[in-house]
C-alpha cells in the first residue's frame, strides 16, 4: 500500500495555516484537478480525491488536532472517511463552498463564466520559519505508561538586538520600488473560463514589500540567530512507531519577524529484549520444565510494569497461549489496555544424570506419558494467534 502524503503538503499550506487559508488552498486544487477540466485524466482524479481527503481532516478542528498529534494513525476510531467516489465529493463539498464569500459555489465557477481575482492588502509579507523534525526513541515500558522527556535542539530564535526585524533603528528599511510595498507582481490574463489574475512573489524583495538598507550587525539582517534550546515533550501512552507529535511554535524563527515553525517529534519504538508488540497486545514466551507443564502450579512472569504471578493448570501443551488481561499497551484512542499473551514453551534438557535417565525410562513406559494418536488436526501456534486477533 502506498504511503499517504502529509495533508498539509497535499494542500500546500504551512502547519499553522488558518481555516481561511486551508479553504482557499483546497478550492484552488479542486478547480485545478476538477474532472470536468481534466476529462479522462486518472492522475488528476486521484489528486482531486486526495485534496478532498486532506480538506476533510484539516477543516475540522478536532480531526486536525488529532492529525497534528498522531498523523494518519490518529484518524483511526474517528468518523473520518476516505473519498473514493467523485459524486460523493461533489455533493458533500457543494454545500461547503456555497455562501463562503468566494462568489458562489465552486461548481458555479466552472460553468457560470464568473471571473476570478485575488486581492491583497498592501503591507509587508513575512516568512514563516521552517519546521524541525527529530526522532525520539521510546521503550515499550515508556510507551505503556506515557513519559515526559527533555530534548536539546539547535534552532533559530528571534534576534534580541533588532527585535527580529533585521534592521538597525527605525530607518533601516525602505519600500521596495518594484512592487511598491505589496510584495507581489500581478499579471492579468483571460481564458475561456474568464479573467484570471496571476500573482507571483516579487523577486526584488522576496515578497517582503521592503528592502533593508541598514542591517543589524548581530544577525546581519536575518532577524534571527542560532541557539541551543531544551524542550519538554509529553508523550501520551499508547503511541506507535512512526507516530509523531507537533509542538507548535518550537521550530525555527522566521526571517525578519516571521512566525516560528513547529517542532515535529517522530516516535521510534525500541525493540524489546523479551516482549514483542502486536497492536495493543504484547507477547511473552514462557519456558516451562516438563514437570511444571505436567503438574501445573504458580510461576512469576515479567510484565511492562513489574512482575506478576500466574496460575498454571496441569497438563499444559507447547504452544498454549495464556492471557493476562489489561497488561498490554493502552489504546491511544480508547485508552483501554491491551493484554499480555503468554506463549508456553516446554524446555527439553540435552544433558541429564543417570538417576534422571532412570526416572525418564520409568515414565517412558507409563501409559499416561504415551502420546495418544491424533483423531483430528490440532491448531498450530499461528492459528491460535489468528483466533485471538480476529
Amino acid at each position: 500500500m502506498a504511503t499517504k502524503r502529509d495533508y498539509y503538503e497535499v494542500l500546500g499550506v504551512p502547519r499553522n495555516a488558518t481555516q481561511e487559508e486551508i479553504k482557499k488552498a483546497y478550492r484552488k486544487l479542486a478547480m485545478q484537478y476538477h474532472p470536468d477540466r481534466n476529462p479522462g485524466d486518472k492522475e488528476a482524479e486521484e489528486k482531486f480525491k486526495e485534496a478532498a481527503e486532506a480538506y476533510e481532516v484539516l477543516s475540522d478542528p478536532e480531526k486536525r488536532r488529532r492529525y497534528d498529534q498522531f498523523g494518519h494513525e490518529g484518524m483511526r476510531g474517528t468518523d473520518f472517511r476516505e473519498w473514493t467516489d467523485i459524486n460523493d465529493i461533489f455533493e458533500h463539498f457543494r454545500d461547503i463552498f456555497s455562501g463562503t464569500g468566494f462568489g458562489g459555489s465552486i461548481f458555479d465557477d466552472f460553468f457560470g463564466g464568473s471571473t476570478s481575482s485575488r486581492s491583497r492588502t498592501r503591507g509587508t509579507a513575512v516568512q514563516r520559519g521552517s519546521d524541525l523534525r527529530v526522532k525520539m526513541k521510546l521503550t515499550l515500558e515508556e510507551i505503556a505508561t506515557g513519559v515526559s522527556k527533555k530534548i536539546k535542539i539547535k534552532r533559530y530564535k528571534k534576534c534580541s538586538a533588532c527585535n527580529g526585524n533585521g534592521a538597525e533603528g527605525s530607518s533601516g528599511y525602505r519600500t521596495c520600488p518594484t512592487c511598491n510595498g505589496t510584495g507581489e507582481i500581478r499579471q492579468v490574463s483571460r481564458s475561456i473560463f474568464g479573467q484570471f489574475v496571476n500573482i507571483t512573489t516579487c523577486n526584488t524583495c522576496n515578497g517582503e514589500g521592503r528592502i533593508i538598507s541598514n542591517p543589524c550587525k548581530i544577525c546581519n539582517g536575518e532577524g534571527r540567530v542560532q541557539e541551543e534550546a531544551t524542550v519538554t515533550v509529553d508523550i501520551p501512552a499508547g503511541v506507535s512507531n512512526g507516530n509523531y507529535l507537533t509542538l507548535r511554535g518550537e521550530g525555527n524563527a522566521g526571517r525578519r519577524g516571521g512566525p516560528n515553525g513547529d517542532l515535529i517529534v517522530v516516535i521510534e519504538e525500541v525493540p524489546h529484549e523479551i516482549f514483542q508488540r502486536q497492536g495493543d497486545d504484547i507477547i511473552y514466551e514462557l519456558n516451562l520444565s516438563i514437570p511444571e507443564a505436567v503438574l501445573g502450579g504458580e510461576v512469576e512472569v515479567p510484565t511492562l510494569t513489574g512482575r506478576a504471578k500466574i496460575k498454571l493448570e496441569p497438563g499444559l501443551s507447547p504452544g498454549k497461549i495464556l492471557r493476562m488481561k489489561g497488561k498490554g499497551i493502552p489504546n491511544i484512542n480508547t485508552k483501554r489496555n491491551g493484554d499480555q499473551l503468554i506463549v508456553v514453551n516446554i524446555y527439553v534438557p540435552t544433558k541429564i544424570s543417570q538417576q534422571e535417565k532412570e526416572i525418564m525410562q520409568t515414565l517412558l513406559n507409563s501409559p499416561n506419558f504415551k502420546p495418544k494418536e491424533r483423531t483430528k488436526k490440532t491448531k498450530n501456534i499461528f492459528e491460535h494467534f489468528k483466533d485471538i486477533w480476529n
